[in-house]
């Protein structure tokens, strides 16, 4: 499969979409990777972050990452978390990913966001890419932000079905890494969230680390 584009090129997206971000997320033998950095800017220009969480729990075994406005980003987050919640109190059974996918594709709408979800469930690991206007696309790999072209040059060589999750973690703090060395959107390291179905281990890493 060939990864998301999405917001790729999009020159007449909001300001807030076209400011800084790199998140990545893999496919992995067991699991997803999600990956981000850690740098939060006003129009790419300033950084007013250097330790931003740009990776958020919005179910036990699933996560977003944010890419465009961190407002819109959490409320975006707590929505989808209180759908899940709605649904499995509803239904007494675990929120299925497509389900899951569909609830946040319905939420995001209007939203200034692009985030990725990358969860698991019983038929296992999945990753889609969102937008603004409500669109859902699933693959294997993807990008967003501002460093996402730059991440894409990296993942287009070192992807390949079946990585483990560490081999994964590897390729996705590299995509990182790689789009913040000329992103001035992006930088100050990772923060790197490793999703299974037993549940979701999120960590960060310094500059020197990655």
């Amino acid at each position: 499969m060939e990864g998301f584009t999405s917001g790729k090129g999009a020159a007449d997206a909001p300001e807030e979409l076209k400011t800084g971000t790199t998140t990545v997320g893999i496919v992995a033998d067991g699991g997803v990777v999600l990956a981000t950095d850690r740098r939060a800017s006003l129009g790419g220009r300033f950084v007013s972050n250097k330790n931003a969480e740009k990776i958020l729990e919005v179910h036990p075994t699933a996560a977003i990452t944010i890419s465009g406005g961190v407002g819109a980003g959490q409320t975006f987050a707590k929505q989808v978390r209180a759908q899940s919640s709605l649904y499995e109190t509803r239904r007494g059974e675990d929120m299925s990913m497509d389900a899951l996918a569909q609830a946040a594709a319905n939420s995001i709408r209007g939203m200034r966001v692009v985030p990725l979800l990358g969860g698991v469930d019983a038929s296992g690991p999945r990753l889609f890419s969102l937008d603004p206007a409500g669109g859902l696309m699933e693959d294997t790999y993807g990008a967003t932000g501002s460093g996402m072209q730059l991440a894409y040059g990296l993942l287009e060589q070192e992807f390949e079905e079946g990585l483990s999750m560490d081999e994964a973690v590897d390729v996705a703090t590299r995509a990182v890494e790689a789009a913040s060395a000329r992103d001035t959107a992006s930088g100050n390291g990772a923060m790197v969230a490793r999703i299974t179905a037993e549940g979701i281990d999120i960590e960060g890493f310094d500059e020197e680390e990655i």
